[in-house]
């Protein structure tokens, strides 16, 4: 910095010592000619520089660093310094935003970014399937345009985003969102959505679980109060009364009792601390003693086949297997009428090892089909209670099944009976030493 100063001062120090000698020797007129000889030579240097360093400027990092001495060498170098440490600034800041930007795209809640006019000014991929926005289309537009509801209009206009709104997708009326804004900078905003539909079912789910479990016990439970209050206010009763009224309420204890082992073993088995516990299960003795437990339960109304085409074993677990195809034969046996077949199957089916239990019941129509396996759903409510049924038996066969990676396929035809199969994947199959 001294340089740049004091060689200026330098040359014209000189230029004047210059023109003073010449002065002494050769007159006035000469000395004036020599220094301003000597200033514009020297004020051409600079034009030079500054041309030079121009068209560096102009040329940027594709033009090399002009060649000088002096002050002007500080300045280029300087400069060169300075912008070097700008250009590795800038591209840190535009690695943090391309990061930052990949990671708002991989979010998988949307972000749209507001002007202070309520305008788009950015969104990502999230946001555009919540709202069905356009990257083309939709940069710039008022948000309420694009948003045609009355409850997100009322929302937006306010000043209280304390709470999350939840309304219906425009671009798929299926869809749940909870959105939230959130203000920032200088009256910008920042439009938060979440799809919440899972949760919206879960929370279903579970309130029909509530009401379900209430309804199933609430039978019950006035039976044996009713008869409970008969005891009381008759006093003495007839040993075949109370034979019967007890006969009854052991039917109805034992109803509860089915419902609270069936509750506590969904519980189980949706426990995430509940980890399978895994050994080779020998599924030709597994089924054989199903075939034996679905004889006993007919007690001779059906007629009831095994059909073994594999000695295959699996790896898995042994009391959750049975609980789990028990259910399939206990269903088939209880809603098939009576004289009916029943048929229990295990082997191949393509590249799972499948058991079947094919029944001759009144079969299940097509819609009903996919909801089978919900909590306590059934397709005739008072045969499904005759029967004995709790409705949680086929969501236990699910759940099993998932956790040993299977899956329930069920094929029913009305009037000619159902199929239920619980497939295993090679993962799972123990193959036999013959």
């Amino acid at each position: 910095m001294i340089d740049f100063w004091w060689r200026p001062l330098l040359v014209f120090c000189a230029l004047i010592a210059v023109a003073l000698s010449a002065a002494l020797f050769w007159g006035l007129m000469v000395a004036m000619l020599v220094f301003i000889a000597g200033l514009l030579f020297y004020l051409g240097y600079h034009l030079r520089q500054m041309a030079a360093f121009a068209a560096w400027l102009q040329h940027g990092e594709r033009a090399r660093i002009p060649t000088a001495s002096g002050a002007w060498d500080e300045i280029f170098y300087g400069l060169d310094r300075l912008m070097r440490r700008q250009k590795r600034s800038t591209s840190k800041l535009s690695a943090v935003l391309e990061r930052f930007e990949h990671a708002a795209q991989a979010i998988p809640d949307g972000i749209v970014m507001l002007s202070d006019a309520d305008q788009i000014d950015w969104f990502n991929p999230a946001a555009s399937r919540h709202f069905g926005l356009d990257e083309n289309t939709d940069r710039g537009q008022f948000i309420g345009y694009l948003i045609r509801q009355s409850a997100f209009h009322e929302y937006l206009s306010g000043d209280d985003y304390r709470e999350p709104l939840i309304m219906k997708s425009p671009a798929n009326r299926e869809m749940s969102l909870s959105v939230q804004m959130v203000p920032f900078g200088d009256k910008q905003k920042m439009l938060i959505s979440r799809d919440i539909t899972q949760f919206e079912m879960v929370e279903a789910m579970r309130r029909d679980f509530v009401a379900n479990v209430s309804h199933e016990l609430r039978t019950p439970l006035t039976v044996v109060g009713g008869f409970l209050e008969t005891f009381l206010d008759m006093g003495s009763i007839p040993p075949e009364d109370f034979h019967k009224y007890c006969d009854l309420m052991q039917q109805q204890t034992e109803r509860m009792r089915r419902l609270v082992d069936d509750l506590l073993t969904l519980s189980r088995l949706e426990s995430p601390q509940n980890r399978l516990v895994e050994a080779r299960v020998d599924m030709v003795s597994l089924v054989q003693s199903l075939y034996q437990d679905a004889q006993s339960l007919s007690a001779g109304r059906h007629q009831i086949s095994l059909v073994s085409e594999s000695s295959d074993a699996l790896l898995g677990n042994a009391d959750e297997l049975t609980s789990a195809l028990g259910n399939l034969v206990s269903n088939a046996v209880r809603y098939t009428p009576e004289g009916g077949t029943v048929v229990l199957r295990w082997g191949w089916r393509g590249e799972a090892l499948c058991f079947s239990v094919q029944d001759s019941g009144e079969g299940i129509e097509a819609q009903h089909i996919p909801r089978l396996t919900e909590r306590f759903y059934r397709v005739d409510r008072g045969r499904s209670r005759e029967t004995g049924g709790t409705g949680l038996g086929l969501a236990i066969v699910k759940h099993v099944l998932t956790r040993h990676q299977g899956r329930l396929v069920i094929e029913s035809k009305v009037g000619q009976g159902s199929c239920f199969s619980a497939c295993f994947p090679l993962s799972r199959v123990v193959k036999s030493a013959d």
